[in-house]
């Protein structure tokens, strides 16, 4: 009876809802010939990201798809993507009934925030203020925004990729995309935009300041106090650069770019970022299957090979780079063979559910053996997530 009344809801909801910043625009209505009657359409392509959702939804429930964490947050963010399109409710109720394990119904939840990744499922708790309205999913919502008030930095304002000693003076490329998307979008839901766009445009400048290097690619990353053993002495820089850390980032700044005004101070800076490490991304695309390398820069190597969650994630920004102005319009060309690789590692298995395959396990910081010898998993969150969010943008391109 709750799902009855929560699919009525929420489709009336669906019907009026403001468009979050990041979110794509409602799809356009078939064409209309000068006879009136509509234009015939070439056979409709599959819907492969419906058929992600739908395997993946019939693998797990709300219950066993896993914790609060960012690889399952970034899953139902893609999945909401689809739904934004679809209107099948089944798809949003499914996300609610992931996050209401962990928010009570005065909005307490159960989570310290002491680490950007654990912020990333935050942006679950916009989403569903924003459909539904309810206010404890505000309250659980702000915890995360008043902890980043308290949260350690670097001298130079940027957060540390968590609140430990393990982490400290660290910025890992990973982390800005774990807190600043959900941070603009917070601030647009809750009216909190004067800070939120700020502290998120900083927080890519500062990140993006001290992990870019000359060939426009980002090293995974920084340690401010250059005490850690993968550090360099003298830069502070993470030794390779691991195409998963950078793919985050590349979405990051797109997102945050989206939200921020026109006119912000720090917009010049950011786009002089995401060009220079987009003119790096086209030079270490894969000619032969358009994906990139586990270690970006390192293709030639008999032993690395090509990831497809990042090779979604790079996809996506040119893409949405390409179409917002950002970068030139030749990029759109880039995005789209990436697109063709990403979507060659796609199978339907016997049971006809999607596989996805070569998507590299979560990963620390680490040399170029470590990188190459992490397990190339198939179904995993990080690749399904990244999958989605690319294919909603470029199924329409």
């Amino acid at each position: 009876m709750r799902h009855r009344r929560l699919s009525t809801a929420l489709t009336a909801v669906a019907l009026t809802a403001v468009t979050l910043s990041a979110l794509p625009a409602a799809a356009p209505q078939p064409a209309v010939a000068a006879s009136g009657r509509p234009t015939p359409s070439p056979a409709a392509a599959p819907d492969r990201s419906l058929a992600v959702v739908d395997s993946t939804m019939a693998r797990y429930t709300p219950s066993t798809i896993g914790g609060w964490s960012y690889p399952v947050g970034l899953y139902l963010y893609g999945q909401y993507l689809v739904y934004r399109r679809t209107h099948d409710t089944r798809q949003l109720a499914y996300i609610q009934d992931y996050v209401d394990r962990f928010v009570k119904s005065d909005g307490s939840i159960d989570q310290a925030f002491n680490s950007l990744d654990s912020m990333q499922a935050g942006r679950l708790l916009v989403i569903l203020h924003h459909e539904t309205g309810q206010d404890r999913y505000r309250v659980a919502a702000r915890k995360i925004r008043d902890r980043l008030n308290t949260f350690p930095r670097t001298g130079d304002g940027a957060f540390w990729h968590a609140d430990t000693a393990s982490r400290a003076h660290q910025l890992w490329a990973d982390g800005v995309y774990m807190v600043n998307p959900f941070l603009v979008e917070y601030g647009k839901e809750f009216g909190d935009s004067a800070y939120a766009n700020d502290e998120a445009a900083k927080q890519l400048a500062v990140y993006g300041g001290h992990l870019q290097v000359a060939n426009g690619l980002l090293r995974h990353a920084y340690d401010e106090s250059k005490s850690v053993g993968w550090a360099d002495p003298g830069t502070g820089l993470a030794p390779e650069h691991w195409c998963r850390a950078v793919g985050w980032y590349s979405m990051a700044i797109v997102n945050v770019l989206d939200a921020i005004p026109a006119n912000h101070p720090r917009r010049p800076q950011l786009l002089a970022i995401v060009r220079k490490l987009a003119a790096g991304l086209e030079r270490f695309q894969d000619p032969a299957t358009g994906r990139w390398f586990q270690v970006i820069d390192k293709g030639g190597q008999s032993d690395n090979w090509t990831e497809t969650s990042c090779s979604s994630m790079f996809t996506y920004a040119l893409s949405r780079g390409a179409q917002r102005g950002y970068l030139a319009p030749h990029f759109k060309a880039v995005a789209e063979r990436g697109h063709q690789g990403v979507l060659a590692k796609l199978s339907t298995g016997a049971d006809g559910r999607t596989e996805l395959a070569d998507i590299s396990v979560g990963t620390n910081v680490g040399d170029y053996a470590y990188y190459v010898a992490r397990t190339r998993a198939v179904n995993d969150f990080h690749g399904l997530g990244a999958f989605l969010i690319m294919n909603e943008q470029l199924r329409g391109d």
